[in-house]
């Protein structure tokens, strides 16, 4: 049991890592379009899709956690497609 939970917090940290690293590239492409220095249509586009991966991953983390406190197995919760994910309000 031990092993699984360390597999478990170790996956979850690889989705928080991934997470943050999503969020500094958001913040650094939002500060330039603040600043007038993207105006290009591929950054803007690679905003776009920072921000569905964004809520792709914290959907998939939120979904592990639950799976986990159900005492289901995380490793079998898959991503959602994107449309289904924006299609939730909050």
């Amino acid at each position: 049991m031990r092993r699984c939970v360390r597999a478990y917090l170790m996956e979850e940290r690889t989705i928080l890592h991934h997470i943050g690293e999503l969020v500094e590239e958001e913040h650094r492409l939002r500060s330039a379009m603040q600043n007038a220095q993207l105006d290009s249509e591929d950054e803007r586009a690679r905003l776009r899709v920072l921000e569905h991966s964004l809520d792709q991953c914290w959907d998939v983390l939120r979904r592990r956690r639950a799976a986990s406190d159900y005492a289901r197995d995380p490793d079998s919760v898959e991503p959602r497609p994107v449309d289904e994910v924006e299609g939730y309000l909050q």
